[in-house]
């Protein structure tokens, strides 16, 4: 992993802003419930907010988003909202490849995917492949991802390497090279929506050193003018990563 500080703005940076943004999309469920509607209906809209946010990035200097789209956790919910869930991310992947690849989007997805419906997995493997070529936005979308689970299977890695005789001396940096992100930057930002303040397992790692905003907006009500606003923000704050 590079060093944070790197890339970043430096202490008092003004109107600095972040090039990448880590988004909790939550609130989806609720937003449809309060509405006396199925939760479904929620993380259908959602889905809609994801391509309106996707588009408006590049715009505001943003080069790397990552979204948080279905953690280790959410198999716990019904089997009616999982399957309904996986059917939304397949639908996204079909109605948005060729839209993403002519806007130069490229698109990867991290978390284990040996849980996934097999045809899920192509569908991820193959707009991954499309897009891979592609720079103006690089965006990650996290399912069936957990942070501690991303991190055993990243520990599990490096101990492979190390008994193949690949890392002598273990560093910070071999670690990150076996983690999902291997090859990205942190995010400088990590945003949640709804009103909760934890984190849920995202990115332990690589937010570290990562600046939180939490927002009540419920994700399907998310704007780009809601992110231009945070991200206005941002460059308000102070960052030192440990300095003085």
């Amino acid at each position: 992993m590079a060093d944070p500080a790197a890339s970043l703005p430096k202490a008092g940076g003004g109107d600095a802003k972040p090039r990448h943004v880590a988004i909790i999309m939550d609130g989806n469920g609720r937003w449809a419930v309060n509405k006396g509607w199925p939760r479904l209906v929620g993380h259908r809209r959602g889905a809609e907010r994801v391509k309106q946010i996707v588009r408006a990035c590049p715009d505001m200097g943003v080069n790397w988003l990552t979204l948080y789209a279905f953690s280790t956790e959410n198999w716990k919910r019904t089997a009616e909202e999982v399957l309904g869930l996986m059917r939304i991310f397949a639908r996204y992947i079909e109605r948005e490849a060729d839209g993403l690849s002519a806007e130069g989007v490229r698109m990867r997805f991290i978390g284990g995917r040996e849980r996934l419906d097999p045809r899920l997995q192509r569908l991820m493997a193959g707009i991954e492949a499309r897009t891979a070529c592609n720079s103006r936005l690089n965006l990650t979308v996290a399912i069936n991802y957990g942070g501690r689970d991303e991190i055993a299977r990243a520990a599990a890695r490096m101990a492979e390497r190390i008994a193949r005789g690949e890392i002598q001396a273990p560093t910070e940096a071999d670690f990150a090279a076996c983690l999902d992100t291997a090859g990205q930057p942190d995010p400088d930002l990590v945003i949640r929506t709804s009103g909760e303040t934890r984190t849920s397992n995202f990115l332990p790692y690589q937010a570290a050193y990562s600046e939180y905003e939490f927002t009540p907006t419920l994700w399907p009500d998310f704007t780009p003018d809601h992110l231009a606003a945070i991200l206005d923000r941002f460059g308000l704050r102070d960052r030192r990563f440990g300095g003085a």
